[in-house]
């Protein structure tokens, strides 16, 4: 999770940003009180107790993370721990957000490389730490 925090500081804004979707019964309350534990302060506190939307990804377990563009298109997903603050993988983000000429011009969002895209990041990782 800090890992996390980390990548929301440096790539967060209107383009991007970190949704680390906790699935803890304890609601809201108990997110908040793990945030403060471990000192995040950029990522925002989301729950979904039922863990519904780990049925709707078809995850066969947590963390699982899924790279959005902006009209809700999966990117790409890992499954597993990753250290989100690595420059590789900060930098593997960021070629996603680079507006290229073509497709911002026309408001488009692709697949590729320079895209135009508003992604999110979405881990399910009640009480992970990485």
């Amino acid at each position: 999770m800090p890992s996390l925090d980390r990548l929301q500081q440096k790539l967060g804004g209107p383009h991007f940003e970190v949704v680390a979707l906790s699935i803890d019964r304890g609601g809201v309350f108990a997110v908040e009180t793990f945030y403060e534990e471990l000192d995040l302060r950029a990522l925002q506190a989301y729950v979904d107790p039922s863990a519904e939307a780990l049925a709707k990804l078809g995850a066969v377990g947590i963390p699982l993370t899924v790279l959005v563009d902006r009209s809700g298109r999966e990117l790409w997903r890992v499954a597993g721990p990753v250290r989100w603050d690595d420059p590789q993988v900060v930098a593997r983000i960021a070629r996603y957000l680079a507006p290229s000429r073509d497709s911002c011009a026309r408001g488009q969002s692709r697949r590729k490389r320079g895209s135009c895209v508003r992604a999110s990041v979405d881990e399910r990782a009640a009480g992970h730490r990485s």
